[in-house]
C-alpha cells in the first residue's frame, strides 16, 4: 500500500509533465487544407492569404543587404518575402553545409514580421544550372549535362541519377535545418522547389542516355494513370494520346508520335520523377507546402522556344502522373491575358498560388481577380524591391485587401466573392451572388469614363455586399425573371480593422448617380458596403 501511495503522486506529476510538454510542442507545421471551395495555406491553425513579392535573384545572398530592405518590405505591406536559397551557397564543397545565410534571414524576417517562401535554385533555375556548386558543374561524367544540337550546355540532364540524388541530398539537409531552426515560429510558409526547368534550344535532351530513354517503353505507371483518367485530361494532351491510337505500351514516339509535343511529354516526365524525388526527400525532413513554378509558353510556341518539360497547364498531367510529393503547380504569369492563365492552373483540384508575376499597377489590379474570382491563396510579383513606394498602387491594394483578408478568406470558402479586371477589351463582368444579379462595368458619370478598373464583391448578407476596389460601378437585379426587383438600399464607404467594420461616409448623390449604381469611382481605391432592398 505504501508503494502504491508513493507511486500515485509520482505518477499524477508525470501525467503533469507530459502534459506541459505536449503543449510546449511546436502546432502543425504550415499546410494546405480545403475548405469549402477554396484551399487555403493554414498557418497557427489559421488560413493565411499570402501578399508577397518576390526579390531580385541575387538579392538574398548577402544579409547586409537584406538587412535595409525588410523595414522598406513591410512599409509596402507585404507580409511575406518570395526569396531565393541557392545550393551553390549551403554547399560550396561537398557533403559540407554552410546555413549561416539561411538562419540570418530566417532572424531578420521574424525581425521585420516578415513570413518566407523560398525558392530552392538548386539544379535547374530558368532552364539553365547557373546555380549549382561549382563542384557538381565541373563534374561533367557524373553530373552529365543536356546535350542541344550536338552540344553540351550548362544545364544538368534530369535523366542522370547522380545529380537527382546530390540534390535531394542537399534539399534534405536545408529542410532539416529549417526544421531546426524554424518549427515552432513557421517564418518558412512554402518551399519552391527549383525554378522554371526545362530545355532551352531544344525539344529534348538528346544525350546518349536521354536517346537511349526516349527509344525504351515508356513507364507503365504513366501510361496507366492516362488510361485511369482519360476523361479529365487537359483537352491538348488527351486528342495527342488519342490521336495516336490512345496506345498503353511502347516507347515514347509510338504513343504520342514523333514530334516536338512527344519530346516534351517525355522531358516533362524527367523533369517530374527527378523534381519529386527531391521533393520527397525534403518533405521527409520537415513537411510544409512544396511546389513547381513555370516559365509560360505562348499557346502556339514550340518546345524549346520555352523551358520543354517544365509544367505548362497541357503536362501538368504526366507530373501528375510521376508522384504526389509536390502539392501544386503555379505560373510565373507574365503574359497579357492575365485571367486565361489563371484559368489555366486553377483547375482539377490544382490551387492558385502567383510565384512571380507583373507588379506595379497592373499588379495591383491582378491581385483582385486572383483572390477574389479564382480564390487564390496568395500574389507575389517579381523584383518588388524595384518599387518600394508605400503609396504605390499595389501597395494600396494590399492594405485594402489585407483589412478584408479575415472575411475574404471565409467567403472564398463560401464560394462567394468574385474578383474582375476591366479594360478597353472587357468593359464589364456579371455574377450572381445570394440570387441578385450583379452587373459590373467601367464607371462613368457625367460623361467622365474610366479607362480601366478592377475589384472584388463579397456577399456577406442575403441583402448585403462588401466591395473593394477602383474605376467601376454596380447595378443590381433579380436573377430570376418575373421575381421582386432590387434596389440600393444605403451604401457606406468603411474600413475593417481587427476584422470589425468601422463605417465612413453614407454615400448618395452624385456618389451613387442619384440612387442607380454603387460606385468605386477611380480616384481612389476605397471599401464599401451596399445594403439592397425588395419591391414589387
Amino acid at each position: 500500500m505504501r508503494i502504491a501511495r508513493c507511486t500515485l503522486p509520482v505518477l499524477l506529476l508525470l501525467a503533469i509533465l507530459g502534459i506541459l510538454s505536449l503543449s510546449a510542442q511546436p502546432g502543425a507545421a504550415p499546410h494546405l487544407e480545403k475548405r469549402g471551395s477554396a484551399t487555403h495555406l493554414i498557418v497557427d491553425g489559421k488560413p493565411f492569404l499570402i501578399l508577397g513579392g518576390e526579390l531580385h535573384n541575387s538579392s538574398s545572398s548577402s544579409l547586409a543587404y537584406m538587412k535595409l530592405l525588410w523595414p522598406q518590405l513591410a512599409a509596402m505591406g507585404l507580409n511575406t518575402v518570395v526569396t531565393p536559397v541557392s545550393w551553390e551557397l549551403i554547399e560550396p564543397v561537398e557533403g559540407k553545409y554552410d546555413f549561416t545565410l539561411v538562419d540570418g534571414l530566417l532572424s531578420q524576417a521574424r525581425d521585420a514580421h516578415e513570413r518566407v517562401v523560398f525558392l530552392w535554385l538548386a539544379t535547374w533555375k530558368n532552364g539553365m544550372s547557373s546555380y549549382a556548386p561549382v563542384w557538381v558543374k565541373q563534374d561533367t561524367k557524373r553530373f552529365s549535362r543536356v546535350v542541344v544540337k550536338g552540344k553540351e550546355v550548362e544545364l544538368l540532364s534530369p535523366v542522370t541519377a547522380a545529380t537527382q540524388q546530390a540534390d535531394a541530398r542537399a534539399f534534405a539537409a536545408l529542410m532539416q535545418q529549417i526544421h531546426q531552426v524554424d518549427a515552432q515560429d513557421h517564418t518558412v510558409l512554402m518551399m519552391q522547389v527549383e525554378n522554371e526547368v526545362g530545355v532551352l534550344g531544344d525539344s529534348r535532351d538528346r544525350s546518349p542516355a536521354a536517346d537511349r530513354a526516349f527509344a525504351s517503353p515508356v513507364p507503365a505507371e504513366l501510361t496507366r494513370y492516362l488510361k485511369e483518367h482519360h476523361d479529365t485530361l487537359y483537352p491538348r494532351l488527351r486528342e495527342l494520346w488519342d490521336a495516336n491510337g490512345g496506345k498503353t505500351a511502347g516507347t515514347w514516339p509510338e504513343i504520342f508520335g514523333n514530334s516536338s509535343r512527344a519530346d516534351e511529354i517525355f522531358m516533362a516526365w524527367d523533369y517530374a520523377r527527378f523534381i519529386h524525388a527531391v521533393t520527397v526527400a525534403g518533405k521527409s525532413a520537415y513537411d510544409i507546402p512544396m511546389y513547381v513554378n513555370t516559365w509560360l509558353a505562348e499557346n502556339d510556341a514550340e518546345p524549346g522556344s520555352f523551358p520543354s518539360g517544365g509544367p505548362e497547364p497541357w503536362v501538368v498531367d504526366i507530373w501528375r502522373a510521376a508522384g504526389s510529393a509536390i502539392d501544386f503547380y503555379a505560373p510565373d504569369l507574365y503574359a497579357p491575358d492575365f485571367v486565361y492563365w489563371c484559368r489555366q492552373y486553377h483547375r482539377d483540384g490544382n490551387p492558385l498560388f502567383m510565384p512571380e508575376t507583373r507588379g506595379g499597377t497592373p499588379g495591383a489590379a491582378n491581385v483582385f481577380y486572383a483572390v477574389g474570382e479564382e480564390a487564390g491563396f496568395g500574389f507575389s510579383p517579381f523584383a518588388i524591391e524595384d518599387d518600394m513606394d508605400p503609396k504605390q498602387d499595389l501597395a494600396s491594394s494590399y492594405r485594402a485587401i489585407d483589412a478584408l483578408a479575415p472575411l475574404l478568406l471565409e467567403q472564398q470558402a463560401a464560394g462567394a466573392v468574385h474578383g474582375f479586371v476591366l479594360d478597353e477589351r472587357h468593359p464589364t463582368a456579371d455574377f450572381t451572388l445570394n440570387g441578385i444579379a450583379l452587373h459590373v462595368s467601367i464607371d462613368e458619370i457625367f460623361g467622365q469614363h474610366a479607362q480601366s478598373g478592377y475589384g472584388l464583391i463579397m456577399a456577406t448578407a442575403p441583402d448585403e455586399f462588401i466591395g473593394a476596389g477602383k474605376g467601376f460601378r454596380v447595378s443590381v437585379a433579380s436573377a430570376s425573371a418575373g421575381e421582386s426587383r432590387f434596389g440600393i438600399a444605403s451604401i457606406d464607404e468603411g474600413t475593417f480593422e481587427d476584422g470589425k467594420w468601422i463605417p465612413g461616409r453614407r454615400l448618395n448623390g452624385d456618389e451613387n448617380d442619384q440612387g442607380s449604381f454603387w460606385r468605386f469611382d477611380a480616384r481612389h481605391l476605397k471599401t464599401e458596403k451596399m445594403k439592397v432592398y425588395l419591391f414589387d
